[in-house]
C-alpha cells in the first residue's frame, strides 16, 4: 500500500491463493538514472577483465545458482503459481545458458581478419561492447527470460540493467543478489517497477533488448529510435501446429496438449492453433480430449510433481482466457473438455480442448496465452499452410508428418523464425540456433552463435598500412604520375 511516508511500491501476489508476498518500491526515474550511472562507472574494468576473466565470474554465478536452486525454484512457484515441472526447469535452463556463453565467447568475440583487396593494408574486425545494455523483461519465465539475454552481454563485456515484471520481481531479485554474494563486480543492476521504470531503462541504456507484448515492444522501439540506440524486440507468438495425415497421431497428441499448457500455456512459443488434416482430425482430437482430461490442475509447493498446470499469472491474463474461450464458444465452437475457470483461490484455468474453431475467432487470431488447445480441422496441407501464413505473428511453430523430409519442405513455407518437424517448443534449446520471431513478434534474435553476443557489441574497422611511402596515388596534388 502507498502511504505519504513511504515510496511507490509494488504488490506482489500468490497466484495460487492471491496472498500478498512482498511490497516492493518501484525506482523512480531519477534513481534509474543514478543506477545507470554506477553501472557506466563500473563496466570500463569489466571489459578489461577479458573473456577469460568475466568467465570466471559468470561461472561462480552459474555454480551460485545451481546451489540455491531449490530457494529459486520455492520463490518462483511463490510469485508465479507454477507447477513445481515448470518452475523447477528455471534455474537448470539459466544455468546451460550460463554455461555456454562461457563456453563460446571467446571464440565468437575473437578479432577478425578479413582479406584485404589492397596488399599492403592489413584488416581488422573487433567486436567492442555496448557499455549499458538494458534487458526488460515479462512475468511468464521470472529467472529464464533475463538469462536468456544477460549472460551473453555480460560476457561481451557490457554492464547490464536489468527490468523485471512488477508481478514477479522476487526471484530474479535473488538472482541479482546472488551476483553481488559472491563478489562479483558491479556491473549487474536491478530496477523494479511498471511501465515508468522500463521507460526510464530505455532512456539510459547504449542498447535495448525487450521480452514483451507488441503494444510495448513499439513505444520501446520509438524510444529507441528517437535516441539512435539499437533494440532487440521478443514480442510473443500466435504459434501454429500442422497435423499431417500421415502422422504419429500419438506423440502429436502428447506434443499439443504439452506445448499448449506448459507454464499454464503462458508462453511465447507455447502452440496457440492447431491445423490437422481432415483424415486425422477425429483420432487427434480423442487423444488430445484423453491426455487433457489426465492433467492435474494446482500448485505444488510443498508436494512437487503432483500437478502439471499451475495458476494463471493475474486475474488480468486468466480473464483474456475467458474472453477467448468465450467469443470461441459464442461464434459455434465447442469445448470438450476445460472451458472455465476453477473454483476456489488463485487464478487456475482449467485445461481446455475446443474445437470447430474458425480463423476469425480471438482464441484462433489472438495470443490467448493459456492453457487452451484449439483444434480446427482443414482439408488439406495447402489450407493449412494458408491458415498459418495469415497471422500478424511469426514466433514458432511445429510440423507433424511421417515424412520428414516432406516435414522440413513444409517447414520452409511457414512464415516464423523458428519450427520444428515433429517436436514443438524445443528450438531455443539448440543455442546455436537464432531465436527470434518474423512480422509481429519482433525483430532481431537471440542466441544463435555469433550473432546472439555480437548484438551486445559494436563492430569496428581498423587498417594498418603495412608500406609507408611518402605519398599515395590518389593524394594531392591530383594529375597524372610524374614521369
Amino acid at each position: 500500500m502507498t502511504t505519504l511516508e513511504s515510496p511507490a511500491v509494488d504488490v506482489v501476489r500468490n497466484p495460487a491463493d492471491g496472498t500478498e508476498l512482498a511490497q516492493v518500491p518501484r525506482t523512480s526515474p531519477d534513481e534509474v538514472a543514478a543506477l545507470a550511472a554506477r553501472l557506466r562507472a563500473a563496466q570500463p574494468a569489466w571489459e578489461a577483465l577479458g573473456v577469460e576473466g568475466r568467465a570466471e565470474w559468470l561461472a561462480r554465478w552459474r555454480d551460485w545458482l545451481t546451489e540455491h536452486q531449490a530457494q529459486l525454484i520455492d520463490l518462483v512457484q511463490q510469485e508465479t503459481g507454477k507447477a513445481f515441472g515448470d518452475a523447477a526447469s528455471e534455474p537448470a535452463y539459466g544455468g546451460m545458458v550460463v554455461q555456454y556463453w562461457i563456453d563460446h565467447a571467446a571464440e565468437h568475440l575473437a578479432d577478425e581478419h578479413p582479406a584485404s583487396t589492397i596488399p599492403t593494408q592489413r584488416l581488422i574486425i573487433q567486436h567492442r561492447p555496448f557499455p549499458l545494455v538494458g534487458v526488460i523483461t515479462p512475468w511468464n519465465w521470472p529467472i529464464t527470460m533475463p538469462l536468456l539475454d544477460i549472460p551473453a552481454a555480460l560476457m561481451a563485456g557490457s554492464a547490464v540493467l536489468s527490468k523485471p515484471s512488477e508481478l514477479t520481481p522476487l526471484s530474479w531479485g535473488e538472482a541479482v543478489r546472488g551476483w553481488q554474494e559472491i563478489g562479483a563486480p558491479d556491473v549487474l543492476g536491478i530496477a523494479t517497477g511498471g511501465g515508468e521504470t522500463g521507460a526510464a531503462v530505455v532512456d539510459q541504456v547504449d542498447m535495448v533488448q525487450f521480452t514483451g507484448s507488441v503494444r510495448t515492444g513499439r513505444a520501446v522501439a520509438v524510444r529507441a529510435a528517437e535516441r539512435l540506440i539499437p533494440c532487440g524486440l521478443e514480442l510473443g507468438g500466435k504459434d501454429p501446429m500442422i497435423v499431417l495425415a500421415d502422422a504419429d497421431l500419438e506423440r502429436a497428441a502428447n506434443a499439443a496438449v504439452w506445448g499448449s499448457c506448459v507454464n499454464a500455456g503462458q508462453g511465447c512459443s507455447a502452440v496457440e492453433r492447431i491445423y490437422v488434416e481432415a483424415p486425422a482430425y477425429d483420432e487427434f482430437v480423442r487423444r488430445a480430449v484423453e491426455v487433457t482430461e489426465s492433467l492435474r490442475l494446482g500448485t505444488d509447493r510443498t508436494a512437487p510433481l503432483t500437478v502439471d498446470v499451475g495458476a494463471m499469472s493475474s486475474e488480468a491474463q486468466l480473464r483474456i482466457v475467458e474472453r477467448h474461450v468465450a467469443d470461441a464458444v459464442a461464434a459455434g465452437a465447442r469445448v470438450l473438455v476445460g472451458g472455465s475457470r476453477a473454483e476456489g483461490p488463485g487464478w487456475y484455468y482449467r485445461p481446455t480442448v475446443i474445437v470447430d474453431v474458425t480463423p476469425d475467432m480471438d482464441v484462433m487470431s489472438e495470443e490467448t496465452f493459456g492453457p487452451v488447445v484449439a483444434i480446427q480441422r482443414v482439408a488439406d496441407v495447402d489450407e493449412a499452410l494458408r491458415l498459418s501464413n495469415e497471422s500478424a505473428f511469426g514466433l514458432c511453430g511445429s510440423v507433424w508428418t511421417g515424412d520428414r523430409e516432406r516435414g522440413i519442405a513444409l517447414a520452409s513455407q511457414v512464415e516464423v523464425g523458428a519450427i520444428c518437424v515433429n517436436d514443438a517448443c524445443v528450438t531455443n534449446f539448440q543455442l546455436d540456433l537464432p531465436s527470434g520471431g518474423w512480422k509481429d513478434s519482433g525483430i532481431g534474435a537471440r542466441f544463435g552463435g555469433a550473432g546472439g553476443i555480437r548484438k551486445y557489441t559494436r563492430a569496428r574497422a581498423v587498417l594498418s598500412t603495412l608500406a609507408e611511402p611518402a605519398t599515395e596515388p590518389h593524394w594531392y596534388p591530383f594529375g597524372p604520375p610524374a614521369s
